[in-house]
């Protein structure tokens, strides 16, 4: 009798403090690929960066406007997504909205539909807590990111232009 293939299933589910330090590391990546693709705008990530990142998201986790979700497979996490639902920002010229600040997938799983599986719960989260709009920013170079961002029906609203303060004019 042939065996039925085993079939491996993401779970989307609130980050708890034991993920903290794998979540830690995906954000030393985030903070490495930014910074690949314009090492003047990004920081670098340094030794301390996993430690410091994943103690910046296990801040966030209690608090009632934040949603630290990730993605989990055979009980290892493959991507994570940090939101949070804020209210009037008159510098952005924009009103209350959820706003997604990381999206983040391990790169040897990306192209499979994580992202997807986890902006879908991100947004779902914050439109739970009230959100009518869902804002978002992607490094200008990340096409990948880009597509997947307009495939899930966002659209470009503004444009960040960075400009070194040595940078001779013209």
């Amino acid at each position: 009798m042939p065996t039925k293939p085993v079939e491996h299933v993401v779970k989307i589910r609130p980050a708890n403090p034991r993920d903290m330090e794998i979540l830690g590391g995906f954000g030393a990546l985030l903070v490495a690929m930014h910074h690949e693709l314009d090492a003047r705008r990004f920081i670098e990530a340094a030794k301390s960066t996993p430690l410091r990142y994943g103690q910046f998201l296990k801040s966030q986790v209690t608090r009632p406007e934040v949603i630290v979700i990730v993605a989990e497979e055979d009980g290892a996490l493959v991507g994570y997504a940090y939101a949070e639902l804020q209210g009037f920002d008159y510098m952005s010229l924009r009103g209350p909205a959820g706003v997604i600040h990381d999206l983040f997938v391990d790169p040897a799983r990306r192209r499979e539909g994580v992202g997807r599986l986890l902006l879908e719960a991100a947004m779902a989260g914050l439109k739970s807590l009230g959100a009518e709009r869902f804002v978002l920013s992607t490094a200008y170079r990340n096409e990948t990111a880009r597509s997947l961002f307009a495939a899930m029906g966002f659209r470009p609203t503004m444009i960040e232009m960075t400009r070194e303060a040595d940078q001779a004019d013209g």
